[in-house]
């Protein structure tokens, strides 16, 4: 057996004399009960934890446990991640309204209306996004908006900017750009297969709970004008710093396992 069901998990502790009469509800009311989800995997790549894996994290680590320090001497930690190909679905049919006794139905059916590409800036010590609808995920498109991005921030007197290794931020034209225009951003990378070390994803997982899931949009432009109306309201109900557990110490105690 190589995926499990509540059925088929009652059915061989039955066979295997574990539970001669469980049924498959009270398995699920066990799994529940342990948080156990053995119906549901996702894909991991695991990073290689070399010293460029070592030498980028650390740095980045660093960032999020001083952001509050650094804010306070006017130093800001900024991460920023995509949300591209964003698909404009729109359900074929009216949406029928949760009421008592029923919940809510969304038509299966649906009209593509093309994509948007959404960028997030995460403002690290305080919780607080800004997000750019982008023709295209590019870095002609990526270089255009960071004038705005960072001039929210000409009070800094240096930037620590963290993002991942995409082609349009890894683009000599982007870090020329950077170099030449603004020489107090300090850019860092996430390493290799380690893009969760960037916060802004956490971000963009938050924000599309609640404003992307379930949505319809008959047209691009209703999408883009719907996002661009949801990051203030984010910022106004959700936004708070993320608390980030996994610390220096804790990574490099995760590297030596590694090793082991």
């Amino acid at each position: 057996m190589t995926h499990w069901s509540t059925r088929s998990l009652a059915r061989a502790a039955r066979l295997r004399g574990i539970a001669p009469a469980i049924s498959h509800s009270t398995v699920a009311v066990i799994l529940r009960d342990a948080d156990l989800q053995p119906h549901r995997s996702r894909y991991w790549k695991t990073p290689t934890p070399d010293d460029a894996f070592r030498h980028q994290a650390t740095q980045i680590l660093w960032c999020y446990e001083q952001a509050q320090r650094l804010a306070a001497r006017g130093e800001v930690v900024l991460c920023l991640d995509e949300k591209p190909n964003i698909q404009v679905l729109e359900r074929n049919q009216p949406t029928r309204l949760m009421r008592p006794g029923r919940i809510e139905n969304q038509e299966f059916e649906y009209t593509r209306h093309g994509t948007v590409n959404f960028l997030a800036k995460l403002v690290v010590h305080t919780g607080r996004m800004r997000g750019w609808c982008l023709e295209r995920n590019d870095g002609a498109c990526l270089r255009a908006v960071l004038p705005q991005l960072l001039g929210d921030h000409r009070d800094a007197h240096r930037i620590h900017l963290i993002w991942d290794g995409g082609s349009s931020h890894v683009a000599q034209e982007t870090l020329d750009f950077l170099r030449r225009r603004y020489p107090h951003v300090r850019v860092l990378f996430t390493p290799a297969h380690a893009s969760w070390l960037n916060q802004a994803e956490l971000l963009l997982r938050a924000f599309a709970a609640h404003y992307l899931q379930r949505g319809s949009w008959a047209s691009r432009d209703e999408l883009i004008e719907h996002l661009n109306a949801s990051w203030p309201e984010y910022n106004r109900l959700y936004a708070h710093p993320f608390t980030w557990s996994w610390t220096r110490s804790k990574m490099h105690e995760w590297v030596e396992r590694r090793r082991l």
